[in-house]
């Protein structure tokens, strides 16, 4: 195993309540209609393409008017509190200690370098990559394999930790072995969940030894 790449949203950080609560107000506000699997399909695409989505569910303004004005009530929010998941800090400073560690998130690059900053973590990770900064977003495998090209290691030869059903799925179509953390008000589809290496009740439980 030559490194972990962690996923954010909803291992790390405890957004996706947030992310929901800010695009759902949103499309109410700008003459959208939120369905029932609006968040789940949302969960892992990239800045472009769910502002794209959230344009088809009829708000009435240009995805990239949509993207900005998102990302900033998320900025905002996150400028009050980082809502850290039980043991992040601890998991990652734990795990840094003998192992290179990556990032591949969904979120924006601005609020990875927001979060990562509140929570102490930067120097913690030897690269880290947004869905912003490649070609598509989760369950494509982009963002893993930018994460891996970036620290020079093969993907292969890697362990991702992932939550959401387009987390595992990126992760697998990588190449990488995956441990699921699955978030208890988010949990992954079986079919995604089947594709996990490991499944592990929390990031306490994300030791060393648990990655090798």
């Amino acid at each position: 195993m030559e490194a972990c790449v962690f996923d954010l949203d909803g291992v790390l950080v405890d957004s996706e309540p947030v992310w929901e609560e800010v695009r759902r107000a949103f499309v109410a506000e700008h003459g959208g209609a939120w369905q029932a699997d609006t968040q789940s399909r949302l969960m892992g695409m990239s800045t472009g393409e769910w502002a794209a989505y959230l344009h088809e569910l009829g708000v009435r303004l240009a995805p990239e008017e949509i993207a900005r004005g998102v990302v900033e009530r998320m900025a905002g929010r996150y400028r009050e509190e980082v809502p850290l998941m039980p043991g992040a800090v601890a998991a990652v400073r734990r795990l840094s200690e003998q192992v290179t560690l990556g990032l591949a998130s969904s979120s924006p690059r601005r609020l990875i370098d927001v979060v990562l900053a509140a929570a102490g973590l930067e120097e913690c990770f030897a690269a880290t990559v947004s869905t912003e900064e490649v070609a598509r977003g989760k369950p494509a495998p982009d963002g893993y394999l930018e994460a891996a090209r970036r620290m020079e290691v093969d993907p292969r030869g890697c362990v991702a930790v992932e939550d959401s059903s387009n987390g595992l799925r990126s992760a697998h179509a990588a190449g990488m072995r995956v441990i699921a953390v699955p978030h208890p008000r988010y949990p992954p589809a079986p079919d995604a969940l089947a594709l996990a290496w490991r499944v592990l009740p929390g990031l306490d439980a994300l030791t060393p030894e648990s990655v090798l």
